[in-house]
C-alpha cells in the first residue's frame, strides 16, 4: 500500500528523548495527527488506515534533547519502498527498504514488519551495526551473565543477535522463531545467511516454540520478545511461564523482556498494551520478587515502552557493567529502576 501514488509525504514526525517504539505511519483522510508519535498522510480514497509501527531512535546518552529540524517532516513516501510482501500462517510479513536518501534516522535501513499493526520485529542498516532503538538494550545483557549461552526467544530476522556476535566474542546464541518463513526472509534480506555462515559455531536458529526452549546445563542469559498480532504474547501474563523459564537458566542467569507498553497497538482492541504490559510484570513479580527491574523508554503515561530485567542490581554491580560495555550502551544501565508494581 505504501508503494501506491506520487507525491505524499508523511507527516509531523518527532522523536523524544529514550522512546524505543512506536511511532505509526496512518493512510487515511483525516487531518494529520498533532499527536508526537505519528506519521499522517493524506491518501484521499483510502478510508481504511495502514499502520506501521517503528520503534523510534534512542538520542545519544550524551545529550538529551529531542531532534528537530528536517526530521521533524518526517519520511518521503516515495523513500520507502515494499521489497517482500505476503502472507503466513503465523503473521503478515513485509519487508521494506528506506531510501539511504531520506532525512530521517531510519535512513538506509531495512525493516521487518509483522502482523497487520505492522510492529517491527527486526531493523538492519547496511554500514553500522547499533539500531538506536531497543534491539541496543538488549545487547547490553552478556556482560552480567554467567559464563554460558543466550537465548533469544522471538528471533525474527536476528537484528539482537548480530549486534551481540559482533560486540562479544566468545559469545554463542540459541534463537528460536516460530514462524520458519521470518527466518528465511531473514536469511534473504537481512543477511542472516551470512550471519550464520560467520559464526558456524556461535550461531544456532531453531524452529519452534520458544517458550520449549532448552539447552544443556541451562542458558546463561534468555532475551524475550514474544508478540504475535501485535500483542505480547498471553502465555506471558501467567506466572507458570516465568517459573517454567526460570527453571532453564542456569545459577546467575538472567531473564531480559520486551514487555512493550501503551505505545503497542494490537490486532484485539481488548488487548490494550499497557494493560498487557503491566499484567506481565504483575506475572514476573510474583516469581522474581524484588529481583525485578524496568527501563522504561518513554517520558510521558500515554508513550511508554519498557523492558524487564531479573536478577540482583547493586551499585558495585552497574558501575561494573557499565565499563564492560561500549560508550554507546553506557547510559542504558543507570536507567534500570526497581519495579514498583
Amino acid at each position: 500500500m505504501m508503494s501506491q501514488g506520487q507525491g505524499l509525504r508523511l507527516l509531523s514526525y518527532q522523536s523524544r528523548p529514550n522512546v524505543s517504539h512506536p511511532f505509526l505511519l496512518i493512510a487515511h483522510t483525516l487531518q494529520p495527527s498533532r499527536s508526537w508519535n505519528h506519521f499522517s498522510f493524506k491518501t484521499p480514497g483510502m478510508p481504511k488506515p495502514f499502520h506501521l509501527q517503528l520503534p523510534l531512535p534512542l538520542p545519544s546518552h550524551n545529550s538529551h534533547q529531542t531532534q528537530t529540524g528536517t526530521q521533524d517532516d518526517g519520511i518521503p513516501i516515495d523513500d520507502v519502498k515494499v521489497i517482500a510482501k505476503f502472507k503466513t500462517r503465523y503473521n503478515y510479513i513485509r519487508v521494506l527498504q528506506v531510501s539511504r536518501r531520506a532525512d530521517h534516522p531510519f535512513a538506509g535501513s531495512r525493516l521487518l514488519l509483522l502482523d497487520s499493526p505492522g510492529n517491527i520485529h527486526s531493523i538492519s542498516f547496511l554500514f553500522k551495526s547499533l539500531t538506536n532503538t531497543y534491539f541496543d538494550v538488549f545487547a547490553t545483557l552478556p556482560p552480567i551473565l554467567p559464563p554460558g549461552a543466550v537465548g533469544i526467544l522471538g528471533f525474527g530476522a536476528g537484528s539482537t543477535a548480530r549486534l551481540m556476535l559482533e560486540l562479544y566474542p566468545d559469545l554463542i546464541i540459541h534463537g528460536w522463531e516460530l514462524d520458519p518463513s521470518v527466518v528465511a526472509v531473514g536469511r534473504e534480506y537481512f543477511g542472516l545467511e551470512k550471519l550464520e555462515k560467520q559464526y558456524p559455531n556461535r550461531l544456532f536458529i531453531s524452529i519452534g516454540n520458544g517458550l520449549k526452549a532448552s539447552i544443556r546445563n541451562g542458558f546463561a542469559g534468555i532475551l524475550v520478545d514474544l508478540f504475535s498480532k501485535g500483542s505480547l504474547i498471553p502465555e506471558l501474563q501467567e506466572p507458570s511461564t516465568w517459573h517454567k523459564l526460570r527453571k532453564s537458566l542456569r545459577k546467575g542467569g538472567r531473564i531480559m523482556v520486551n514487555v512493550g507498553g501503551s505505545c503497542v497497538e494490537a490486532e484485539d482492541e481488548g488487548r490494550n498494551g499497557k494493560m498487557v504490559m503491566e499484567e506481565t510484570l504483575k506475572a514476573m513479580h510474583r516469581v522474581f520478587g524484588d529481583k525485578l527491574f524496568v527501563l522504561n523508554l518513554g517520558n510521558r503515561k500515554d508513550d511508554d515502552s519498557s523492558l524487564a530485567l531479573t536478577g540482583e542490581l547493586a551499585v558495585p554491580d552497574r558501575d561494573a557493567w557499565k565499563k564492560a560495555l561500549p560508550r554507546s550502551l553506557k547510559g542504558y544501565v543507570d536507567m534500570w529502576a526497581p519495579y514498583q508494581g
